[in-house]
């Protein structure tokens, strides 16, 4: 992102603040759409909430996985220009509510919109039999998450051995399962997860045929890598191999969708902060600043993610630390950040922290959250 740009924004909106740039998640999508073009893109909301960034995605002709309620109606809501009488389809056609497990309530709302719910268990198949009959079925399976930056694995998904006799139950008790799905970790750069995870799909899909029932659609979840370093590789090559797959294992017919989330808003977004303290602690520069790790940095905590700051000022640069602006020992952004001397009033940047970051931010300590600010251009 345009470093004079970064320095604009936070003159007019002052710190810290977070600018989204719309058209670089315009290119993400297309990116993924021609990379992936049998695959339908389902957003995963939980990345980035913003309303701005669900209107964007949605006129570019993205779909939404949601995981709860709120973002069920956070996307229903600004797809309210629709006409009435095509609401209750795009229900159906665009959105998948992907978490596995569901508060009875949460399913009582959403079955008058006949929704596409992920589920991996008899007792959550029994909830949706009570509380939200005419919601269609995909059942998650666990597969490998091998060198995932998240594991999601020990959390969900049902074992293989057991998804045809749970799709048999699904079935017998009334429902209906229209989807396999399964999600290999999140920033995946393990490819052979993907691998795995697709025959895993085409096995259960076999077994459930032999049986007398057709899955219509394969749901290949999110995972895939954003180039946080250069050691990350391209969608290109991941593309390859699940092109490849899919050609080999599945019938041309079999609807595909997949649930991006960090792939689409990571690289487009930056934070800018403002050095507020410095201090030299055992012989190394420690400086402080107006964000923290439970704000936008969020994702050191609870997204296994590491960024790199830097500064607008030139110079020869030292190891030293950064700290958030909390009074709190955790609040710790890096212990080695290559930076040149700054100034108390200096400014800081990261990049590529669209996702799992301003998401996640909180009001401890009495600090809000960073203002965003989104580049429509």
């Amino acid at each position: 992102m345009n470093a004079r740009l970064l320095q604009k924004i936070a003159r007019e909106h002052g710190t810290p603040v977070v600018v989204i740039d719309h058209e670089i998640i315009r290119r993400n999508y297309a990116s993924f759409r021609r990379h992936l073009p049998k695959v339908q893109v389902y957003y995963a909301v939980k990345a980035n909430p913003a309303p701005e960034i669900i209107r964007t995605l949605y006129q570019v002709g993205a779909s939404f996985d949601v995981a709860s309620l709120p973002e069920f109606m956070l996307v229903y809501e600004n797809i309210k220009r629709l006409p009435p009488k095509d609401r209750q389809q795009f229900i159906w056609d665009k959105i998948v509510y992907a978490n596995p497990i569901k508060p009875k309530e949460t399913l009582q709302a959403l079955d008058r919109y006949k929704p596409l719910v992920t589920f991996d268990n008899r007792a959550e198949l029994d909830k949706i039999r009570r509380y939200a009959p005419r919601a269609g079925l995909a059942l998650r399976l666990r597969v490998p998450n091998t060198g995932s930056m998240v594991e999601l694995s020990s959390k969900f998904g049902c074992d293989p051995g057991e998804a045809v006799d749970l799709i048999q139950e699904a079935f017998g008790c009334g429902l209906v399962v229209e989807a396999i799905s399964f999600h290999v970790g999140s920033q995946c750069t393990n490819f052979d997860n993907f691998v795995q995870a697709l025959n895993m799909a085409a096995a259960v899909m076999q077994e459930a045929a032999q049986r007398g029932y057709e899955i219509k659609i394969l749901d290949i979840g999110g995972g895939f890598p954003v180039p946080y370093d250069r050691h990350v590789k391209p969608l290109s090559q991941l593309a390859r191999k699940i092109n490849a797959e899919i050609a080999r294992l599945f019938p041309s017919d079999l609807q595909i969708l997949a649930e991006p989330g960090r792939y689409l808003v990571a690289t487009a977004a930056a934070a800018v902060a403002t050095v507020i303290g410095k201090a030299v602690r055992d012989g190394k520069t420690c400086y402080y600043i107006d964000d923290s790790v439970y704000h936008t940095y969020s994702g050191i905590i609870f997204d296994h993610c590491q960024y790199t700051l830097k500064a607008f000022k030139k110079g020869k640069t030292e190891i030293c630390a950064v700290f958030g602006q909390t009074c709190d020992g955790l609040d710790t952004i890096s212990h080695a950040q290559e930076l040149p001397e700054l100034d108390i009033g200096d400014l800081v940047y990261a990049e590529n922290i669209g996702a799992y970051s301003s998401a996640s931010s909180t009001w401890f300590n009495g600090f809000p959250p960073a203002k965003l600010v989104h580049i429509h251009q």
